[in-house]
């Protein structure tokens, strides 16, 4: 390789030595049509070699590999101190050699561009743009020798290792090579973006045109011109007023100036240069295959290149076999699980679900686009998933009215919904719930029974036969009538008794304490095992200890019989895994941590219900909610008989009271089911897992997480594993993880967003969707991590999503505010439950919401206010 190579002899094989940005501008040259500004690259070999002198280099890394993201102190003490030690060293003599005869190759230009280029930069799952320093109009080989040495020391600015700690890159693995060009001094330059970075949208351009060098619009000096682009024409333009711009100076480097008033208000672009520079863009955005942020600059009238990189901000687009227009709904959106999810567990939920999904970035999406084509579809899809995300409904409104996307299809020729079983009017007799649940019970200790001698392929053919069963158990009729039993008597008794006595949101109260409903219940079982803990306070000392420190796993369990208590204790947590530890956060992706994997998840919630709550309060907490309910129930039906026609009212809600009380908390026992049998599926995994890493076929225990299910049932059976697949799965999840899924987008990329009709609501609340009725006021705790919860009694609890494994922490809070969710989504059933005001669907909570301050949560009405 040696320390210096040509763009003519550099591609994307030489990240390692060349970085991300020297490896774009090698790749850029040879493209035809595509102007470069000829250069080369000071390699990685060379930075390496230079930094093995710097003075203390090793002992800095080390320390600087232990520092915390957020101990910004240290992260600039150190950093600086690593920059000194690499800026003073002297550049070996054949380095110094081999720069200046690549420098005479270039001619005798006395001016250049020097830029760094990491091999972590401008890549496709992280971009690094800016992080590391570049430099303009460098005159003279001296100069070109003391900036390519503050390059090299730019991988250790402040904000470069702040980003690696976020992003969790190895310091030492990062490796920097810098790049040298010739200099443009363009009249205009600017940036592209091949699509629109604000919707996302694929076959919308960007571009963004100032005078002078592009500094200017970088740094943020100036605003520039903005123009889009679309099939070929320029649908937009807006141009700025540029009241300065930056040029070069005559000794080297640049300046800002003013410009003359005649030229402030003059396109820095025509409209046809516009258009050539996209068609510029969309050549480089082919070669490089996926959406391009591009700089550029505008010489006489040659545009020049002078850097791309992946746009890694944009959402992945599903792929598809054909030219149709798609309209994608995140699934994750509606099972309250936004996160990404690693292979095996998008293969094992496709294999349970009924309907067909769509992957992207690491998440699940459905196609409503054939279903919207005709007026009985688009009315059944947006009637349904408007009740439970009004966000949704609106953005698929958007879509429709806009008219420009869509097929419009006569009723008779289009697509429909999946028709489930109609909400028979059964009888609210309790013995049909309990036979549901007995009947998922039998299914499941079954499949304990025939799993455990199984291993190889007979283990996956069986656990994919089994599946089957599964589905068949989980979407029941007779349980789809019960649910829906219980969805329809929700919604009657709020529309009639508002309609009637002005109540709103009247079910809510009415379905506190519901029996048979499995997750309200696993959130007062936790009460119960505080109770057993909370006299023994070694046992409590003890699990203070284990949070302190971090511990993970079980291993804690096997210590607690040492104690005064310990033993009660441990019996007591077994116990409660043996009935919940299926559950965790995220729990439809078969791959996520188990609370039976990892016990030590739940210690912080048992600690916190021995501060916070006194003994019997699971039981209090249940009668509590029940005498609520019976009290509004007789409250709303003596009202009601005062009423015309009074009596015959009352019947009717007596009715469907009963009828939503009998049957509103199976609603939560199939998905308990389900995430029950994914555990059996998991621990016998788990067990061929292990004897895949014995017998040397896979790695690591985990690779089987980063394999479809088909690809593991290969694996099993030839033994043969495709390592390097895995190593690219898991760099692809990792991207995957920083991506946030929208909830409805198009084929195209563009993003839609919807928005809540709250025109009630305060100046400056937060809007979303009213789930659980009631004001409550305190002190908000934003908490992404149950595990890492420390809640106080009277606290409000703000996340982005919780599922049916949050519950435990229900107990402790006086309110709920998310930013996913719906009207019958589990966090909202079981705030209703708990009569917990609630609001869901709060875009951006916890960035608008700081933990600590204190707020209202209006649960009636769907607004949160910051009070201070």
């Amino acid at each position: 390789m040696g320390y210096v190579m040509g763009f003519e002899h550099i591609d994307s094989t030489n990240i390692a030595d060349v970085g991300g940005k020297g490896a774009h501008l090698g790749e850029l040259s040879r493209i035809d049509g595509i102007h470069v500004p000829d250069g080369f690259c000071v390699t990685t070999e060379a930075f390496e070699r230079v930094v093995a002198e710097a003075p203390s280099i090793d002992t800095q890394l080390d320390l600087l590999s232990r520092v915390k993201p957020d101990d910004h102190a240290a992260i600039r003490t150190l950093s600086a101190e690593i920059r000194r030690g690499v800026e003073s060293v002297a550049v070996p003599g054949d380095l110094v050699a081999a720069i200046s005869e690549a420098l005479a190759r270039l001619g005798e230009q006395a001016s250049y561009a020097v830029r760094s280029s990491a091999t972590a930069e401008d890549l496709p799952t992280a971009s690094f743009a800016g992080q590391q320093d570049s430099y303009l109009n460098v005159v003279g080989p001296a100069a070109v020798f003391r900036h390519v040495r503050r390059c090299w020391a730019s991988l250790f600015t402040e904000r470069a290792v702040t980003y690696r700690c976020r992003n969790g890159f190895d310091h030492r693995k990062i490796r920097m090579a810098v790049v040298v060009q010739q200099m443009v001094f363009p009249d205009a330059a600017g940036i592209l973006f091949t699509a629109d970075p604000v919707t996302s949208n694929r076959k919308v351009a960007t571009v963004e045109a100032g005078w002078g060098l592009g500094e200017a619009l970088v740094s943020g000096l100036v605003a520039g011109d903005v123009y889009t682009v679309r099939d070929d024409q320029v649908v937009t333009t807006a141009v700025a007023t540029k009241t300065r711009f930056v040029q070069a100076s005559p000794g080297g480097g640049t300046q800002d100036a003013p410009i003359e008033p005649q030229r402030q208000t003059r396109p820095a672009l025509t409209d046809a240069q516009v258009m050539r520079l996209v068609r510029l863009g969309r050549r480089i955005e082919g070669h490089f295959g996926r959406p391009q942020d591009i700089e550029w600059c505008l010489a006489g009238d040659d545009f020049h290149i002078v850097q791309s990189r992946p746009i890694t901000t944009l959402f992945p687009v599903p792929t598809t076999d054909d030219q149709e227009n798609h309209l994608y709904v995140s699934v994750g959106h509606q099972q309250m699980m936004t996160d990404a999810m690693k292979p095996l567990g998008l293969s094992v939920w496709q294999l349970t679900t009924p309907r067909p999904m769509h992957e992207a970035g690491g998440r699940l999406f459905v196609d409503v686009a054939p279903v919207l084509a005709t007026p009985a579809g688009r009315a059944s899809l947006i009637g349904t998933l408007g009740k439970s995300d009004p966000l949704i409904r609106d953005a698929l409104h958007s879509v429709v009215d806009r008219g420009d996307f869509l097929r419009s299809l006569p009723d008779e020729d289009a697509g429909a919904l999946p028709a489930g079983a109609a909400p028979a009017l059964i009888e609210s007799d309790p013995s049909i719930v309990t036979q549901l649940i007995r009947h998922h019970q039998e299914s499941v200790a079954a499949l304990r029974h025939k799993i455990q001698s199984l291993s190889g392929p007979a283990l996956l053919d069986f656990i994919l036969a089994d599946i089957a069963e599964l589905k068949r158990i989980l979407f029941d009729p007779q349980g789809h009538q019960v649910i829906m039993a219980g969805m329809e008597a929700t919604l009657w008794l709020n529309d009639h008794l508002e309609a009637w006595l002005g109540e709103k949101s009247a079910a809510d109260a009415l379905t506190q304490s519901v029996p048979h409903n499995v997750t309200s219940e696993m959130g007062l079982a936790l009460l119960d095992v505080a109770d057993t803990i909370r006299p023994h306070a070694d046992v409590v000392t003890f699990l203070h200890r284990v949070v302190d420190e971090g511990r993970e796993g079980d291993g804690f369990l096997n210590e607690l019989p040492r104690l005064a208590g310990g033993r009660e204790a441990h019996d007591a947590i077994r116990g409660y895994l043996d009935a919940y530890g299926m559950r965790c956060a995220g729990e439809i992706d078969i791959t996520r941590t188990r609370w039976s994997e990892n016990p030590a998840m739940l210690v912080p919630a048992i600690l916190g219900n021995v501060r916070n709550f006194g003994p019997g309060a699971g039981q209090r907490h249940f009668e509590q909610g029940l005498q609520e309910s019976r009290r509004k129930e007789q409250e709303l039906l003596t009202r009601l008989r005062a009423l015309p026609h009074g009596e015959e009212k009352a019947e009717e809600t007596k009715r469907m009271i009963d009828r939503v009380r009998t049957f509103a908390g199976y609603r939560e026992y199939p998905k308990y089911g389900m995430i029950s049998r994914y555990f059996v599926y998991k621990q016998a995994l788990s067990r061929e897992a292990d004897r895949l890493v014995r017998s040397g076929i896979l790695r690591e225990k985990d690779d089987i997480f980063f394999l479809r299910f088909q690809e593991l049932q290969e694996v099993v059976r030839t033994n043969d594993v495709d390592a390097e697949l895995i190593l690219e799965r898991r760099e692809a999840f990792r991207s995957h993880e920083a991506l946030t899924p929208p909830r409805v987008f198009t084929s195209d990329g563009e993003v839609i967003t919807g928005r809540y009709r709250c025109e009630d609501a305060p100046t400056g609340a937060l809007v979303g969707l009213p789930v659980s009725a009631g004001t409550v006021e305190g002190r908000a705790r934003v908490v992404m991590d149950m595990a890492r919860a420390h809640l106080e009694e009277g606290d409000i609890l703000v996340t982005a999503y919780t599922d049916p494994s949050w519950t435990p922490l229900f107990v402790a809070v006086a309110g709920l505010v998310t930013e996913v969710g719906g009207l019958m989504t589990h966090g909202a059933v079981i705030a209703r439950e708990y009569g917990l005001p609630a609001v869901v669907g709060v875009e951006q909570a916890t960035r608008l919401i700081q933990d600590g301050q204190r707020i209202r949560v209006h649960g009636t009405e769907g607004y949160v206010e910051i009070l201070e």
